[in-house]
């Protein structure tokens, strides 16, 4: 359903009924890593102009993978991921 790297690719399916009868299938809930449990593998800097594609692309060689940046850096606002001058984590799940 979904390409081996996305964040939804290990994601069960569930399956509603609706009113009439049919079938819905849907991906269930992803739930954020904890990041006390992430293993820091290094930080990449924003540079002006920076998108978090192009961070995710220079830190992990995809540009898809900029949700792994999120998921690792917490914070609240998500406009904070591209500031100028900030630094994000580039971090994987601890098995």
């Amino acid at each position: 359903m979904f390409e081996p790297h996305s964040r939804y690719a290990k994601l069960p399916t569930g399956v509603h009924i609706d009113a009439q009868g049919r079938e819905i299938v849907y991906v269930t809930r992803r739930f954020l890593p904890r990041t006390d449990r992430m293993f820091v593998n290094g930080r990449v800097a924003v540079r002006a102009g920076d998108r978090l594609d192009l961070v995710a692309a220079r830190a992990l060689g995809s540009a898809e993978a900029w949700w792994r940046l999120c998921d690792a850096t917490p914070t609240l606002h998500p406009e904070d991921l591209e500031l100028p001058g900030s630094e994000l984590l580039v971090a994987t799940e601890a098995p």
